[in-house]
């Protein structure tokens, strides 16, 4: 399970998605500090729903360990693009398109 938060701007569609354990959390690294709140991530999600919306985004930005897998596994991104904070994994991916 997952929690998202979708936005929709000029034809762009953004999706937001963590790992469901991450919800509630505050990830701490020195000056940094992440709080992952259902507030912001409002809507519970499946594994199929997940894939739905990476698929489908422009920009997606992704906080968990089983989230940033199956987008690696999806070949949306490179492991290489992972960063950790406090040992919780995040990746941001931009899907660049152009019509010619």
């Amino acid at each position: 399970m997952y929690y998202s938060r979708v936005i929709r701007y000029e034809g762009t569609l953004m999706v937001n998605i963590c790992d469901a354990d991450l919800i509630d959390s505050r990830i701490k690294d020195g000056d940094l500090e992440v709080t992952v709140s259902k507030d912001y991530f409002n809507n519970c999600i499946d594994e199929d729903e997940a894939i739905r919306l990476l698929k489908g985004c422009s920009i997606a930005n992704l906080i968990g360990k089983d989230i940033i897998a199956k987008a690696v596994e999806l070949r949306l991104a490179s492991p290489y693009s992972v960063r950790e904070i406090a040992g919780v994994p995040f990746l941001m991916i931009f899907k660049f398109m152009h019509n010619y």
